[in-house]
């Protein structure tokens, strides 16, 4: 079972959701059915078959956070040392061809907002930042080719979430 590091905050935000899935939308779904399957011929019957699509991806839901929850592993970054690539780490890098710098930080898969430069841990780029020290060199295999860029610099900045 692979581990699915995580922020305490998403953790937190994941395991409200799952609670109010379970035990607010379970059973306010279930009253629709309910309440349209009286009204007779469920063929015909819009609401009935729109509440049991609306069922069975809430369950889903339920069943990917019940997962997810279940292999969560909360790491606190601002606890590690940052002195080679990890979990938490924003990493400066360079493009050796132009000079251009990027700035990202590596974060859980649930955390991930690439516009925003948060990179999920699973992504190639943070595979292949992980480990690294400053001065290291990495070579990316980039939509436009290869791209060679120089880790300028390895630090610990407040992860600023999304609150949705």
């Amino acid at each position: 079972m692979q581990k699915e590091p995580m922020l305490k905050e998403t953790y937190e935000k994941l395991s409200l959701e799952l609670e109010r899935l379970k035990n607010e939308e379970r059973p306010k779904i279930a009253k629709i059915i309910d309440e349209a399957r009286e009204l007779g011929d469920l063929k015909e019957n819009a609401e009935y078959h729109a509440a049991k699509e609306r069922q069975g991806l809430m369950e889903a839901r339920i069943t990917e956070l019940t997962d997810l929850l279940g292999r969560a592993q909360i790491i606190d970054p601002s606890t590690l040392a940052h002195e080679r690539v990890s979990f938490g780490s924003t990493v400066c890098l360079s493009c050796q061809e132009t000079g251009e710098e990027v700035t990202y930080t590596i974060v859980g898969g649930q955390e991930s907002c690439p516009e925003k430069g948060l990179i999920s841990f699973h992504s190639p780029l943070a595979r292949a930042l992980m480990g690294k020290e400053e001065g290291d060199e990495v070579e990316l295999n980039l939509p436009g080719g290869k791209k060679a860029y120089d880790i300028e610099e390895i630090s610990y900045c407040e992860i600023k979430l999304e609150n949705d």
